[in-house]
């Protein structure tokens, strides 16, 4: 299948190489956010000697992707019963690169009392620059390093991000990704 390049598609591509190769600096101010987030959640899992896990998974990019019947994406119950599979418990952190609660995460929320999404484990005095109305962009960036150091990232969902942030993984050295539709058919 052929693609047809379009400058929307080249803008998205050439971002996610910079940032993959480490020619894309953040913002002072972003980089605190983002050193914020991932000390508190390593913090949350060192001190039972466990991993923090990010998982990317979008509610609406699950409904925008019409993955009911596809199994290149997944959703929160799927992803539950996925990480307990792991061995994954209830001490293990999980950021969620969901923008806001939504009531369907709470099963996930019951196997894992340590889910977070970026609202809940930002400095609340960054919360209105980082997560308003016009800051769609700070939180793709803000998932994007998030996952990029979490100990393991999960992929609910196939597609760019998931390709950016495994190369940004596999090329720090950071190997641990577990792939839902590879992993589930192990069990």
């Amino acid at each position: 299948m052929k693609r047809t390049r379009t400058p929307e598609n080249e803008e998205r591509n050439s971002v996610g190489c910079l940032a993959m190769f480490g020619s894309l600096e953040l913002q002072p101010e972003v980089c605190e956010v983002v050193d914020s987030i991932v000390e508190r959640l390593k913090t949350l899992s060192r001190k039972l000697d466990i991993e923090f896990v990010a998982v990317d998974l979008r509610l609406d990019m699950l409904d925008q992707k019409g993955c009911q019947g596809s199994k290149k994406c997944y959703g929160p119950d799927e992803i539950a019963l996925f990480l307990k599979k792991l061995v994954f418990d209830k001490n293990n952190a999980v950021y969620l690169t969901q923008s806001r609660w939504d009531n369907s995460l709470d099963s996930l929320k019951d196997l894992f009392p340590k889910t977070y999404i970026k609202e809940l484990i930002m400095p609340m005095d960054k919360t209105q620059k980082f997560l308003g109305s016009d800051s769609s962009e700070y939180e793709k960036v803000i998932d994007f390093y998030v996952c990029s150091e979490s100990d393991v990232f999960v992929p609910a969902i196939s597609g760019l991000f998931y390709a950016n942030v495994a190369g940004k993984r596999i090329g720090s050295g950071k190997t641990k990704i577990a792939v839902p539709d590879v992993c589930i058919r192990w069990f």
